[in-house]
């Protein structure tokens, strides 16, 4: 059975370091470039059985099977189609590369490989409707064929972080010292009106935010 593929734009809504990003893999009932439709439902046994497995499609540059760049954390079907949100592998160089081609805008295409495995043709329209596909892998490609299916963000490391520890330690791989991080998260503590843990990382997330240009 052969692999077929269907490509995606998307669009860059914010950027940041960490090299994740979510956004729609496919949009259902509307016809690309090539003259097919994918149907709400299509990918919803292939989620089922990636899920148990443990193992999401993967994320490849280009359709490269010898080329991964990152890994997907989720893919789930909803009223729009196929969300996903990724994670590139910012120490390989692919990986890299495609964030930053991501971030100027020149990499601007999502597409997915699958194998069809129910579909009906309309002889009238000459449109073809994939009922159910085998998704094998979602790739960042240069070159999209539709244009509704959009990455909605794409978020820094800064907007992951989740505790005072993290913070810390985001400061010590941005080059200070223990001493010097936990001088900055006490500096910007006693800053701050607030008694809560998070409280108190809202306010160094934008402290972040602000020095972001300067820690980098």
């Amino acid at each position: 059975m052969t692999t077929k593929t269907i490509d995606f734009a998307y669009d860059l809504k914010a950027t940041g370091d960490s090299g994740t990003f979510e956004g729609y893999g496919s949009v259902f009932s509307i016809e690309d470039r090539g003259g097919d439709i994918v149907a709400p439902g299509a990918f919803t046994e292939t989620l089922s059985a990636a899920k148990s497995a443990g193992r999401m499609p993967a994320m490849l540059w280009q359709h490269r099977q010898a080329e991964p760049i990152g890994v997907y954390t989720s893919m789930e079907e909803d009223s729009v189609g196929l969300r996903v949100k990724g994670q590139l592998a910012l120490k390989t160089a692919r990986g890299a590369e495609a964030y930053e081609l991501m971030k100027m805008g020149a990499l601007s295409g999502l597409s997915i490989g699958y194998r069809v495995r129910d579909d009906s043709w309309d002889r009238v329209t000459g449109v073809r409707t994939i009922k159910k596909a085998d998704l094998i892998e979602l790739s960042l490609v240069t070159f999209p064929m539709n244009d509704a299916s959009r990455v909605s963000s794409v978020k820094g490391q800064i907007e992951t972080l989740e505790d005072l520890k993290s913070a810390e330690q985001y400061l010590r791989e941005a080059g200070l010292s223990r001493t010097e991080a936990k001088a900055f998260i006490a500096r910007v503590k006693s800053l701050g009106q607030s008694d809560s843990d998070g409280g108190d990382m809202q306010q160094i997330v934008e402290a972040l935010r602000r020095r972001g240009a300067a820690l980098a």
